[in-house]
């Protein structure tokens, strides 16, 4: 299982564990789970601090150092294109 799997896992893990939970704890759940796939992908980041949901499993993530990347699942497979 490679490294992406592993964390897609626990991406999913975790938002079914706080699906339960404050939207406000799910922003700041969907934040950190877009940091942690992103940075897996190599890409620079540092933090993730605005998350927009576009469709599902489609989302615009804007980092701190002023990145944004689209993060998306396209075939069974996590795909993190930059934008701009």
């Amino acid at each position: 299982m490679s490294r992406l799997e592993q964390s897609l896992i626990i991406v999913a893990g975790t938002m079914i564990a706080y699906s339960g939970t404050s939207l406000a704890d799910e922003q700041v759940s969907t934040a950190a789970d877009l940091t942690a796939v992103i940075a897996l992908q190599g890409k620079p980041c540092g933090k993730v601090v605005d998350a927009a949901k576009r469709g599902e499993d489609d989302y615009v993530a804007t980092c701190e150092n002023g990145n944004r990347y689209r993060v998306s699942v396209k075939d069974g497979r996590v795909v993190v294109e930059k934008i701009g």
